[in-house]
């Protein structure tokens, strides 16, 4: 503790039981625990000293962002070191020529693009959580967001990355991973960063993608009498040759709990929602309204409504962003996970969803990004119930493993974590998963860095597997 104090003074290095206590979880709070110390890093330097420490005396590190994940990625390990780089938030560099900005860690999504503003310009990937979630997270998760249909989750919107090296032959130094082209010779190493959870370096730096604000931008909102119909309608769209900005989803429960939260202008009737965004050039944008129209009506939309204004459309995507504290005031805990799934199997994986609940007597309320496929079904449930706990994640192994089933995945941006470390000896062969820890061992040998999430051993595969079998 003392090699720590001579690298964080003061407040910067927390110890008491009281000051770690808001940092024993993520957002995803049934899962905490308590780290040795947290350390509040201000500059690169601190992160590469931090980790030699870590090294020379044999802890594990975790490195955190705002904390504001949904997988149990930033939770603490016992024992281990809780490295937050939420203070290195500045943005550095906006240059509106090239479209680029260079950002440290900490810096906060939302931010960057009020930032960018004044240039015409803003960062596209926009998770629900942008008021408050870091780019430097966003990369650690893969981070994806209402308007990343057409833009792109977090990795098509990143060109380089600097991260201090865990690996053997260069530990504790700063690398670059990327550049200011949009290719360059080698192996991808950036896209491998991206959704590595903070296992593979510790990152010090983003450069991102700005992209210039649409010349124009509608937004339309239609009510379906049934879920089957709207998922059935998010393909149609697609396949009728429009990709939207946005194109979002809420099922009954969700429209009620955000309309009751913050008076949004749901049809409490429906039993689900789409909102969907049109933007670029205005003529482009007239004749996607057009097709949009028709499709929605084809598909049985009961009615079709056009934001008027943009006060209107800011008040629509205030009520979806609005979703997760809404369907809080519903039940003293909830568990949100995240699978994607092909769109057209959307309908299925929904109807299935209803059928768990059922089973294990808990509800769920729907409302994801539609056009990508990624669902975020949120489980309600009474934590002080004896049960409800393991019921719950019964349920949620249950939807995650039939989205595998259908051909989907076990995550679109949330990441695994904890929550989802035994869902990956589902959706991966022993083979895939050794190529997944050779990785891990190469860029992290000493295993410093964040360990014993994201990547089950074959122990716990095998275990994992038998019980599934066994138990259904």
């Amino acid at each position: 503790m003392a090699a720590l104090r001579n690298v964080f003074h003061g407040e910067r290095l927390l110890v008491k039981r009281e000051n770690l206590a808001p940092y024993e979880c993520d957002a995803l709070p049934v899962y905490t625990t308590q780290a040795l110390a947290v350390a509040l890093a201000e500059s690169e330097q601190d992160v590469v000293e931090a980790l030699k420490l870590c090294k020379e005396f044999g802890i594990p590190l975790v490195s955190r962002g705002a904390g504001t994940g949904l997988s149990a990625g930033a939770k603490p390990i016992a024992g281990g070191l809780l490295l937050v780089t939420a203070p290195m938030k500045q943005i550095l560099e906006i240059d509106q020529v090239a479209m680029t900005a260079r950002v440290q860690p900490g810096a906060i999504n939302q931010q960057l693009s009020i930032a960018s503003a004044p240039h015409g310009l803003y960062y596209a990937p926009d998770p629900s959580s942008q008021i408050a979630c870091s780019i430097g997270g966003n990369v650690a998760e893969n981070a994806g967001g209402v308007h990343c249909l057409k833009y792109g989750v977090t990795v098509q919107n990143v060109l380089s990355v600097r991260l201090v090296s865990a690996a053997e032959e260069n530990f504790g130094e700063v690398i670059t991973l990327g550049s200011s082209c949009l290719s360059q010779p080698g192996f991808d190493l950036l896209a491998l960063v991206h959704g590595s959870e903070g296992g593979l370096g510790v990152i010090t730096e983003v450069t991102v993608k700005l992209t210039p604000v649409p010349e124009q931008t509608r937004t339309l909102m239609a009510d379906f009498a049934s879920v089957r119909q709207a998922a059935d309608a998010v393909s149609a769209i697609v396949r009728a040759g429009v990709i939207p900005a946005a194109l979002e989803m809420m099922d009954k429960l969700a429209i009620s709990a955000t309309e009751a939260f913050c008076k949004a202008g749901y049809n409490l009737d429906a039993a689900g929602i789409l909102l969907i965004d049109l933007d670029g050039h205005p003529l482009e944008v007239e004749a996607e309204l057009a097709i949009v129209e028709r499709v929605l009506g084809e598909s049985g939309a009961i009615a079709v409504h056009l934001a008027s204004d943009d006060e209107q459309r800011a008040h629509w995507w205030k009520g979806r962003k609005s979703a997760f504290p809404a369907i809080g005031r519903l039940s003293p805990d909830y568990y949100c996970i995240d699978g994607t799934v092909p769109r057209h199997r959307i309908g299925d994986v929904l109807e299935a969803t209803e059928r768990f609940a059922e089973k294990y007597a808990l509800r769920v309320a729907n409302v994801f990004h539609a056009g990508d496929g990624n669902l975020h079904p949120i489980i309600m449930f009474d934590g002080r119930e004896p049960d409800a706990l393991e019921r719950t994640e019964k349920l949620a192994a249950d939807i995650l493993e039939y989205c595998i089933e259908v051909g989907g995945t076990i995550t679109g941006e949330h990441g695994v974590g904890v929550e989802k470390i035994n869902q990956m000896a589902v959706q991966f062969s022993d083979a895939e998963l050794a190529q997944f820890r050779a990785i891990k061992s190469a860029l992290d040998p000493h295993n410093l860095l964040n360990p014993d999430k994201q990547i089950p051993t074959l122990a716990r595969c095998q275990e994992y597997r038998a019980l599934r079998s066994c138990c259904g």
